[in-house]
């Protein structure tokens, strides 16, 4: 557990699958509240809203949260994120989260350990998680982002593809002899200029072949650390599926 981070939420209505998300009520509560909330279960010194949408910046002060308007133009949430800290004139050193506003059911011990990383480590300026694979058709899945590190946690590579491949073998057999594979987490904590630094990256070739951002870091030349996740984290709220199961989860907590 650390203090001295702070957490960016970024939020918009223009979500492909689920439009106007952000604003969708779980328990009377807006599901963007309850992302806030959970982050204020945090350490976290401070906890910003950044959004390109009027109407979630409204919401957001309507429960008390600090809200940034930032571009409709910005194509990911690090872009978003890197403006609001310009915004807010937060220093290069600042450890920063990336908590996406989908994600209801963040364990706040979660967003703790991902900054602790880069409290820990001052030569780290990306840090993120992950978690065991539990079957064989999930290691197939390709909307499941595998990660595999070295000794230390660095990342070597992230891919939808199976890494590493169990040459001659299926993944059912190689993990029956005890191969492991690991699912990246889209938790994300940052050193504010190493976030910047990024945003001012053209669009690096793997990222464009895997649609994965964070491989613009690694072709960089940047080191991104990893941890197992302390608590399991949920998936979050993309379609109206998700929604109506988060909603089982968070009443059932309630009730």
């Amino acid at each position: 557990m650390t203090d001295g981070y702070r957490i960016v939420i970024p939020a918009r209505m223009a979500a492909q699958r689920l439009p106007g998300k952000p604003l969708l009520t779980i328990n009377g509560r807006f599901l963007v509240e309850h992302v806030y909330r959970r982050a204020m279960k945090s350490s976290a010194q401070a906890i910003v809203i950044a959004t390109d949408s009027a109407e979630i910046r409204d919401a957001a002060i309507s429960f008390g949260a600090q809200a940034v308007m930032t571009s409709a133009q910005h194509e990911s949430g690090s872009d978003r994120i890197a403006e609001c800290l310009d915004i807010l004139g937060w220093a290069d050193e600042t450890l920063v989260v990336n908590l996406q506003g989908d994600e209801p059911l963040m364990p706040e011990a979660c967003l703790d350990q991902v900054a602790g990383i880069l409290h820990t480590c001052p030569d780290v300026d990306v840090a993120s998680l992950y978690w065991p694979i539990e079957s064989a058709s999930a290691v197939n899945d390709s909307n499941v982002v595998k990660v595999v590190t070295d000794q230390r946690g660095n990342a070597l590579y992230f891919s939808r593809s199976v890494i590493p491949y169990p040459r001659g073998l299926s993944v059912s057999s190689a993990m029956a002899d005890g191969a492991a594979w690991n699912r990246h987490i889209g938790l994300y904590a940052y050193r504010a200029g190493a976030l910047r630094a990024f945003t001012r990256l053209p669009v690096s070739p793997l990222e464009r072949l895997e649609k994965l951002e964070q491989l613009r870091f690694l072709e960089a030349g940047k080191v991104i650390r990893l941890e197992p996740a302390c608590s399991f984290i949920p998936p979050g709220v993309d379609t109206p599926a998700d929604l109506d199961r988060v909603k089982n989860l968070i009443s059932g907590a309630i009730g």
